[in-house]
Formats: C-alpha cells, sequence, structure tokens
C-alpha cells in the first residue's frame, strides 16, 4: 500500500487525487540535507481521525540522524500545521511517489514506543475496529520532560539511575527458591502451573480463587506465580481493575520481589509517579508491572507472564475509543509474545469459561473437601425452610435470618452488609400512583442524597435542581416514597437495630479500602466492600433481586460475581463464617450455596451458545442518527457480501438514554438508533476489517452525522 505524502490534509477529507498518489498533488520544494542512511521516517501521528489512522512517510534531516530513531515522539508538518506523531521506522526509500516533507523535530530522544508495544496496538485496534492512535494514547503516559532530562539526557535510559527507587530498592526479600509451601498447593493443577512458570515455559491457566483477605489471600497467590517467572529470568504483567486491588496486589509482590523491582502504573498517582514508573520498565531496571487498565502495555522486557485479576468488572474496560478490555489485551499480549497467561477471580466470567471449553486455558480450582474448609456457610432466606419458619422474609429487606446473622456475628467480630444502591434514597416515587418521580427542568430522576429524613428536599440526580414543590404529572399527587433504600438509609436503620455498634458505611465518593476487625456493621454498595484482615464473621446480602432485574444480558453473572466478591471476604464456616442472601433466584443463589462459580459459567455459556449470544458470538453495535446508521450497515452489508458473508442482525432500535442532562436521544437527523450484528468468531477478522474500512471511509466523506462503533460493548445487551 502506497504512503501518502506528508503533507496531506489532517482536518478536510483526504482528496481523491492525494489518495490515488498523483504527482504534483503537493509542491516540492529544495530541503535540507537528509540522513547518508535510512533517510526515511515512517511516522504515526497522534490524530483522532480515522482516515490518518496510517504511517505517513517524511524524510530524516542530517541534523536530526542521530536522534530520529524508531520509538520516539516527533513533530511533523501536515497540511500547514504541527502535529505530534510516533517514529515507527527507518527505511531506505519510499513508495509515495513524492517528495517527502522532512521530519520538523524530535521532541525527545527517548524511544517510548517499542516495536512490541507498537504491534500490540496494531492488533487491539485490529480487534475493536478502532484507530492506533486512540490505542496508543492508553498505552504511553503523557512526556514528563523534567524527568527525561533527569534521567535520560541523552536518551539513553541508564537503569543504574533508578538505583534509588523506594526504600532499599537494591535488596528486599529474596525471590523464593522453593514452591514447596506455595499457597497453589491447595489448588488442582496450582502447583503444576507454577512449575512451568519456572522452568520457563508459557502456561495458560484460569485461577478461581477461594480467600479475598488476610495473608493467604489472592494477591499472595498472584504474587508466588510472578516470583515464579521471576526465576525463569522473565518480566510480568500484573493488571487489577481499580486502586484497592492494586495495593494489595503491590503489598503481596514487595513481601517476595525486592522493592526496586516492582513498578507501579496508575493514572491515579498522577502524571509525574506514573511517568517515572514507565521509564523505569521501560530501562530494564524494574521487571514487574503492577497496575490498572494501561498496565497492560508495559513496555517490560523478555515478557513472561501476564495476569488479569476479575475479569468481570467493568472498570476493566477502557472508557475511551476503541473501549478495549484488559483481558483481551493481555490475551493478544500472550499470543504475540509468547507468554504464559492467568485469569484469575473468585468467580468464572463467560469469556474465560469459553476459552477453557476451547482449550486454551487449563483450570486451576481447589478440590471440594478444601473448598468446604475454607469458605463460610450460606444460608438463602427465600428457601422453603426459611419461608416456613419466617413467611414474611420474602417481602421484608432484612428477614429474621439476617438479622439474627448479624446479631450473632457482631459478637465476634466485623459484619458486612452489602446494598446495591448509594445515598440515602436512590429513587423516589409517587405515594398515590407509583409513577417514578421525574424533575420538572431535564426529566431526570428526583433522589434524596442525605439522611435528614421527612424534612429532606429532593433533587435532581442529573441536574441537581431541587424539588421542594413537586407534585406528580400523572394523578397531580405531592407525597413521595422511596423507591429503593440507599446505603445510607441502610446505615441509618441498622444503627437503630443495634444500638451501641458502630456503623461504617464504603459507598459513592467514600469508599474504604480496609476496616479493623472491631464489632461493627460495614454496609457497602456492591464492589465498594473493605477487606477485613481476619475476616467477616459474616455477611449480609441483600438486594438481591434489584440487582437480577437489570435490564442487561450480563444481571444474572454479575450480581454472581458481587455475591462471590463479598462472601470471599468471610471467614470458613469452621470459625463460625456466615453469608446470608435474599435474593430469590435458582441458578445465581444456588451458585454461591454451593460455591460453584465454575457450574453457574458453564450453565450460562450454554444458555448463550444456544441463543447464540456473547460470548458464543461477537457483536458490533452501530449508534447515532437513523440515516446515519442506516448508510453505516449497509455499506458494511455490500463489503461483507462481496465475501460471501451474511451478518445476523437487530434493528435498527431507537435508543433509550440513560445518561445525564442534554441527553435527549435524538441526532441532528432526528431520533439515535442502534442496530447490532451479530459476529461468529470465524469470521470476525473479515467483519471488523470491513467496519473499520468503511469507518474510515464514512469519516473522509462526512455527509452524515458521526456514528459510533463498539465491538463486544458490555451494556449494549
Amino acid at each position: 500500500m502506497s504512503q501518502i505524502h506528508g503533507a496531506a490534509a489532517s482536518d478536510e477529507p483526504l482528496q481523491l487525487s492525494l489518495l490515488q498518489g498523483f504527482p504534483g498533488s503537493v509542491a516540492a520544494s529544495p530541503g535540507p540535507a537528509l540522513a547518508a542512511r535510512l533517510p526515511v521516517a515512517r511516522v504515526r501521528l497522534e490524530s483522532a481521525l480515522p482516515h490518518l489512522d496510517r504511517p505517513f512517510d517524511y524524510s530524516v534531516p542530517a541534523g536530526l540522524d542521530a536522534a530520529a530513531q524508531p520509538g520516539v515522539r516527533v513533530k511533523v508538518k501536515f497540511n500547514g500545521q504541527e502535529l505530534a506523531g510516533y517514529l515507527i521506522d527507518r527505511t531506505a526509500e519510499s513508495d509515495a511517489g513524492h517528495p517527502l516533507v522532512p521530519l520538523h523535530k524530535v521532541v525527545s530522544p527517548v524511544p517510548v514506543l517499542t516495536a512490541s508495544v507498537a504491534e500490540l496496538a496494531g492488533r487491539v485496534a485490529a480487534r475493536y475496529a478502532g484507530s492506533v492512535s486512540d490505542v496508543l494514547r492508553v498505552a504511553v503516559p503523557p512526556r514528563m520532560a523534567k524527568l527525561e532530562k533527569d534521567l535520560a539526557p541523552d536518551g539513553v535510559l541508564d537503569p543504574s539511575l533508578f538505583a534509588d527507587e523506594g526504600p532499599d530498592a537494591g535488596a528486599g526479600p529474596a525471590i523464593p527458591a522453593g514452591l514447596e509451601a506455595s499457597r497453589w498447593s491447595s489448588y488442582r493443577n496450582g502447583p503444576a502451573f507454577l512449575q512451568h512458570l519456572n522452568a520457563g515455559e508459557s502456561p495458560r491457566a484460569v485461577l478461581s480463587a477461594l480467600q479475598g483477605y488476610g495473608p493467604g489471600g489472592w494477591p499472595r497467590l498472584i504474587a508466588e506465580a510472578v516470583a515464579a517467572v521471576r526465576l525463569s529470568g522473565r518480566g510480568a504483567v500484573v493488571v487489577v481493575p481499580d486502586y484497592r486491588d492494586l495495593d494489595r496486589v503491590e503489598a503481596a509482590l514487595l513481601q517476595l520481589l525486592p522493592a526496586g523491582d516492582v513498578a507501579r502504573l496508575t493514572a491515579d498517582d498522577g502524571q509525574t509517579p506514573r511517568y517515572r514508573s514507565f521509564l523505569r520498565i521501560l530501562s530494564g531496571a524494574a521487571g514487574v508491572a503492577v497496575g490498572t487498565r494501561s498496565a497492560a502495555y508495559a513496555p517490560v522486557h523478555n515478557l513472561g507472564l501476564v495476569v488479569c485479576w476479575d475479569d468481570g468488572d467493568d472498570l476493566h474496560i477502557e472508557q475511551r475509543s476503541p473501549y478495549a478490555h484488559s483481558r483481551e489485551v493481555l490475551l493478544l499480549r500472550a499470543e504475540q509474545e509468547g507468554a504464559a497467561c492467568l485469569l484469575a477471580a473468585h468467580t468464572r466470567s463467560t469469556e474465560t469459561q469459553r476459552l477453557i471449553e476451547a482449550g486454551w486455558a487449563w483450570p486451576v480450582e481447589a478440590d471440594r473437601a478444601v473448598v468446604r474448609r475454607s469458605v463460610p456457610r450460606v444460608l438463602n432466606t427465600a428457601d422453603s425452610y426459611e419461608l416456613e419458619h419466617d413467611p414474611l422474609a420474602r417481602i421484608a429487606r432484612l428477614p429474621g435470618a439476617a438479622w439474627r446473622a448479624a446479631k450473632e456475628g457482631l459478637e465476634r467480630g466485623p459484619v458486612l452488609v452489602q446494598v446495591a444502591r448509594a445515598g440515602y434514597a436512590p429513587s423516589l416515587a409517587c405515594e398515590n400512583c407509583r409513577e417514578p418521580a421525574r424533575c420538572t427542568s431535564c426529566s431526570g430522576p428526583l433522589a434524596i442524597a442525605g439522611a435528614s429524613g421527612s424534612s429532606a428536599v429532593p433533587q435532581c440526580r442529573w441536574c441537581s435542581t431541587p424539588a421542594p414543590d413537586w407534585r406528580c404529572g400523572t394523578c397531580n399527587g405531592v407525597r413521595l416514597r422511596r423507591g429503593a433504600t440507599g446505603a445510607l438509609r441502610t446505615a441509618e436503620e441498622l444503627g437503630r437495630a443495634f444500638p451501641g455498634k458502630p456503623v461504617v458505611t464504603s459507598s459513592g465518593d467514600r469508599v474504604l479500602a480496609t476496616v479493623p476487625d472491631s464489632k461493627a456493621l460495614v454496609v457497602a454498595t456492591v464492589g465498594a466492600e473493605p477487606v477485613a484482615a481476619g475476616g467477616y464473621a459474616a455477611a449480609l446480602l441483600l438486594d438481591g433481586d434489584s440487582l437480577l432485574r437489570r435490564e442487561n444480558l450480563r444481571a444474572g453473572e454479575d450480581a454472581v460475581r458481587r455475591w462471590f466478591n463479598a462472601a470471599a471476604l468471610v471467614r470458613p464456616a469452621g470459625d463460625g463464617g456466615l453469608v446470608v442472601i435474599t435474593a430469590d433466584d435458582a441458578a445465581g443463589v444456588g451458585a454461591l450455596l454451593r460455591w460453584d462459580p465454575a457450574g453457574y459459567a458453564q450453565r450460562e455459556l450454554s444458555l448463550r451458545q444456544e441463543l447464540q449470544l456473547p460470548p458464543a458470538v461477537r457483536v458490533a453495535s452501530l449508534t447515532g442518527g437513523r440515516t446515519a446508521v442506516g448508510h453505516f450497515g449497509q455499506a458494511v452489508e455490500q463489503q461483507l457480501a462481496q465475501q460471501g458473508i451474511v451478518l445476523r442482525t437487530a434493528g435498527p432500535a431507537p435508543l433509550v438514554i440513560a445518561g445525564g442532562p442534554g441527553q435527549s436521544g435524538a441526532g441532528a437527523n432526528g431520533e439515535d438508533v442502534r442496530t447490532l450484528m451479530f459476529i461468529p468468531y470465524g469470521q470476525a477478522a473479515h467483519v471488523t476489517r470491513a467496519l473499520r474500512a468503511v469507518k474510515v471511509a464514512a469519516a473522509a466523506k462526512r455527509t452524515d452525522d458521526p456514528v459510533q462503533l463498539r465491538l463486544d460493548g458490555v451494556d449494549v445487551l
């Protein structure tokens, strides 16, 4: 494919003559002397425009020859503008057919984009039909010039310059020489997995971890796997959902590895610390990268292991185009670099179950005898025995069995109470007709944020407009009732039910990482449960039916994952640990009662395969104005028809926006709609290429409104 001249259009559609490479489309002018060797630089521009998502050829002036090396940041002239980019490669000649514009500037001589990460970015962009520049925006952190000046003034990173990183960075605990006492010995296939890692091999495993707290919890298991691969002289990448998990994994790693060998990558720490850690990894001073989403692209030398914890968590999904999932990035990277792969969680997602059934990975799970010794007892208030003794248990938010469990648990330690919603009264409805209460300004839902009792003034959750004189538009009623009870209201009620016992909340903007082993009630929203060092004496899983009622294909799978994550924080049954769940769902609750996440995942995947729904197939969603989506879909179908491919589609259907203010759900050409395309895995490569080509052509023509293209979005079904 011939390269477009470096002075092509940027903000305007590419002209036909330029695309065809006609001579004379760019005026030639005498420039500076060029590099004697490899005078052509291939540059990847930092541009969000899909039709500019390709390398462009530029000439290399002799004065920039030494600094213009593959991987460095550069500035180039593009249609009269100065744009940033990355120098991908140096070649002897160009096939553009035009005189090349010279590189304008080498921003930094540090090669921040390695060849393997550049290749990975291309693979991720191809899988998600996105732009490579969008992937690189996540993969390479913003430049901190002062750090580069201090650590690599001549562009060469010296690992010895990082010797002072952390306390006693050069020393620290020694890597364990033996694996006989490993926590992995409690899991079937666990010791074999570590032995293969230690031998320099690349096994692939799906771990169903049991315990979520204490020194024997899942962070220790991950740390031992990383230590085993470090014994073989290879590096590792560990990706977790949030900062709380990151802190725990980092602490576990530092118990086994030297402090200077572990680099922490997360945007929450700030740009300078993040970039310093990135440079440590790039130089080879650190062999282990641990962090959140962007850590999946860390330039670890001689990568031997990639680890993803709790891949079912939505926090693993990048919130910007191309919306890549950390799990998929790590799977692509493991295939590309021949590295081992470990997908670990308390449960098993349907995606990891598909990998097991396909033979790509092996399950690592405990025998039933070990499970019975390690997990708490689970009681369901909706079963026939409990309902016979407490007929009101089905409608009571805190049935008698849950109240007794909390009372007895408080005599032994902390008690966890999991609720579905944050706030005080997160949704309100009319007392008379039960219609949801809406804001008169933006039609957003009304809620009560604080615990102010009946005197609290409801306000809009979207625009924060207070509604002191609200009146129902359906029946003209003026009285409100709570449609749901939030964490703050639950904490208030439990404080009254258990006077003298402290009540701690973890939700919303105040999420706790840990709580002390004191006799207290800990009320937390799903996903915000803090860890008690000695484990909880009991846990009450409330609002389970609310989680299951969500209009989402993965509502059941996600609810089960959240239940298992909370139950794993409770002490074993032999130590009095008890979990009480109030949901009325035979499949999900049954999996928790039996502590059988693998069985639930297998059942859920078989149903998806029968119905041909994700992850049995891939799904692409086209969202935008009706006309634009129609034209986009027709163009894709025409391209695929030439290859004999016909996809099952659904839509276009009107899109119901559930976002904030100003999102009316109507585009410039009328209402917004969504079309879904279901893609068999065998045809995925052809379909994503077609989607990408149509996206590029549509962006260049700009005859329709923009269409949002997403692959494998978890919220579209």
